[in-house]
């Protein structure tokens, strides 16, 4: 299949570069395959062809695109292909691993000393190089469009290595002669390093303990281990690159506003540390420096407080992953069979293969939401991120005749797989349950983004709190076209503490990373007045995560369409307090008087069995579905008067407030949002 020319054997992995006669023959050279075979590049008179591909066996982009190399290799019979891995981290048997796992048939190549990729300055993987017979370089750069890190397009939209192939072979020139790579810099070995009070083994590898080995470790989502030094000085020039662009550790809160227990950023310090640990040569020093190894609740297969007392599987079949390609959002609906209203303390979701799972979110689905794609929020997997911390006086409540609803993101790394991801519960003792957890979700489905828009801004809120009880977190929600989320509250004049006005603040939100951002200090419901979402969507040609920038987008489930969320965790007193009085004193006559008109007429209109309260059963699908548990203070499965007197005051009360302090804008209640 291939046309190597086959020299006389010379040791493994020894690269011997050919006499530089010319220009040309710069890029020649000798190595053996990882069966031993001699395999070269030399110049010669014909007009042979062959792909030279750099390869890294961790890399995702290198894993991805491991069989599209051979699927060329098979298209082009009379063309060489040769995958050389130039990183100081991959070892033969690594190679050889690689090989077995992404069934590559093209023969790979050991460069030690990254003397072949010098010579062809490349600088990452996957880099492909199509060169003549006479080793002169035709292109140079991606093999296509399709795939860049964190981001994949359903199929590429420009086979550049394909088309350059075949241009040559047409006697055509080649119309783009050299494109921009993505992809991970090559472990290249370190010049000699410059004397340096920075090493791995006592300042290096305790930040990498603490900020990415969470995930970096076996067994983990993340492609790669930094658990060793011999792996972490191959990757180095590469964490300074992903820390520098702050696409690690997966972090996208502002630090100007918030503070946010669960928070994954390194400190100026810390990165500053690893730039000159990088510059210096990137030395090991003492391996007798190095920190104990941390306990990542690997020992165990649950991080809960106990052995769940149920586990629910998503299917009872598992989904096949393929090797390559976009998975759109995969939902599973499972029946736990709950008899009676349940309390559960203590959630966690593991995946069956956490090298696809990008995120697992669990949705409760009560028995009069069966066309519900989503309910109640109730567990979620993020890599890297722990479960909440438990406290066995606070809990869900699943009501019985519940199922749960699994929302799987997976993302393909260049391997066919299976996965059947499970949920864990810790049941509470509903005696001891004394505040409940709730998630309440904001959200606008009327908007329309124009085609090419890169900054179209959609306003949402939350209509109605709890009033008591403490907000403990926000999660963002939208596609690919996601660009921007800002959540700002109002607070009474009057408060003691003087707050930001701003929540949370994510100038460059990320779809790839569905964080749940919880606040240090739980902020106590009644002193929220307001609260509020805007986000900015980019539809544009600039947003290189966008499917089709030629489309008008709206609302749906799917990654090409769009979404405005935002999930509120709430905890509220599992038996509130009787108020006071429903009525303020401060409260204007007119007030009063238009929040009794609008009770009286709800009454009039839902209350069909006259007994002065509003039953679940008595209200529109709509409201039974979203909010009325947070409606129904005392939980008995009615509105009374009184509870419907305290949600329509406060609502009066935000509309007033809005219209003396804010501009005017278009927010959720707006049914035809449109960016401008």
């Amino acid at each position: 299949m291939y046309a190597l020319r086959f020299f006389s054997v010379i040791s493994l992995l020894a690269a011997s570069v050919l006499p530089r006669g010319g220009h040309s023959d710069e890029l020649s050279f000798r190595l053996n395959d990882l069966d031993g075979n001699p395999i070269s590049l030399e110049r010669n008179l014909g007009s042979h062809l062959t792909v030279v591909c750099f390869i890294g066996t961790e890399c995702p982009l290198a894993k991805l695109y491991s069989g599209r190399l051979d699927q060329l290799a098979e298209k082009f019979s009379d063309v060489d292909f040769i995958a050389v891995s130039s990183n100081q981290q991959d070892s033969i048997a690594d190679l050889k691993k690689f090989r077995e796992r992404f069934s590559v048939s093209i023969p790979i190549v050991k460069d030690i000393g990254n003397i072949v990729a010098d010579q062809f300055n490349a600088e990452r993987t996957p880099e492909v190089f199509l060169v003549n017979g006479n080793l002169d370089t035709l292109y140079r750069g991606r093999i296509d469009d399709q795939y860049q890190p964190g981001m994949a397009k359903r199929k590429p939209t420009r086979d550049d290595l394909l088309i350059a192939i075949t241009e040559h072979l047409s006697n055509h020139p080649i119309s783009v002669p050299e494109t921009e790579v993505d992809g991970c810099l090559i472990g290249r070995i370190k010049k000699k390093e410059i004397k340096s009070g920075i090493n791995y083994s006592n300042q290096i590898s305790r930040i990498l303990q603490n900020h990415c080995m969470e995930c970096h470790r076996q067994g983990e989502l993340a492609p790669m281990e930094l658990s060793s030094f011999d792996e972490v000085v191959g990757w180095s020039d590469m964490i300074v690159e992903v820390i520098d662009d702050q696409r690690m550790p997966p972090w996208h809160a502002d630090p100007a506003h918030g503070e946010f227990k669960n928070e994954r950023r390194m400190t100026s310090d810390e990165k500053e540390m690893i730039r000159d640990w990088v510059a210096a040569g990137s030395p090991e020093g003492n391996p007798a420096d190095l920190p104990k190894a941390k306990d990542y609740g690997s020992n165990s297969e649950w991080r809960l407080p106990r052995e769940p007392d149920l586990i629910v599987s998503m299917s009872t079949e598992a989904l096949k992953i393929p090797s390559d390609g976009v998975i759109d959002y995969q939902y599973f609906v499972a029946d736990p069979g709950f008899k009676k209203d349940t309390w559960v303390t203590a959630a966690e979701i593991i995946p069956g293969d956490r090298s696809v799972v990008h995120h697992s979110i669990c949705f409760v689905r009560p028995p009069d939401g069966a066309d519900m794609k989503l309910g109640g929020w109730l567990a979620a997997y993020v890599p890297g991120q722990k479960p909440p911390s438990y406290d066995p006086r606070q809990g869900r409540l699943i009501p019985a005749g519940s199922k749960l609803v699994f929302q799987q993101h997976y993302t393909t790394n260049g391997q066919a797989t299976e996965d059947i991801t499970r949920i864990g519960l810790v049941l509470g003792d509903e005696t001891q349950i004394e505040h409940q957890l709730l998630t309440l979700i904001a959200m606008n489905q009327s908007f329309v983004i124009k085609a090419g828009d890169a900054n179209a801004k959609i306003y949402g809120t939350f209509e109605r709190l709890p009033q008591t009880g403490e907000l403990l977190g926000i999660s963002p929600h939208m596609h690919l076209r996601g660009k921007s989320f800002t959540l700002d509250a109002t607070f009474p004049k009057s408060n003691s503490i003087k707050r930001d006005s701003t929540l949370l603040k994510v100038p460059n939100y990320d779809f790839n990373w569905q964080h749940i951002y919880e606040f240090k200090d739980p902020i106590p419901l009644q002193e929220i007045e307001t609260l509020d979402f805007d986000v900015t969507f980019d539809n544009s040609s600039s947003n290189p995560a966008n499917p089709d920038p030629t489309e008008l987008v709206m609302w749906g489930d799917q990654t090409n369409e769009e979404m405005a969320v935002a999930f509120a965790f709430v905890t509220i007193p599992r038996n509130p307090p009787a108020a006071k009085t429903a009525r303020d004193q401060s409260d204007s006559p007119e007030l009063l008087r238009q929040a009794q008109e609008v009770v009286d007429e709800y009454l009039r209109k839902y209350d069909t069995d006259n007994n002065g309260a509003v039953s679940r059963l008595e209200l529109p699908r709509v409201v039974r579905e979203n909010g009325f548990r947070t409606l129904d203070l005392d939980r008995n499965g009615a509105l009374s008067k009184d509870e419907i007197w305290r949600q329509v005051l406060r609502h009066l009360k935000k509309k007033k407030t809005d219209s003396q302090n804010r501009p005017l804008r278009k927010t959720s209640d707006s049914r035809s949002t449109i960016s401008k």
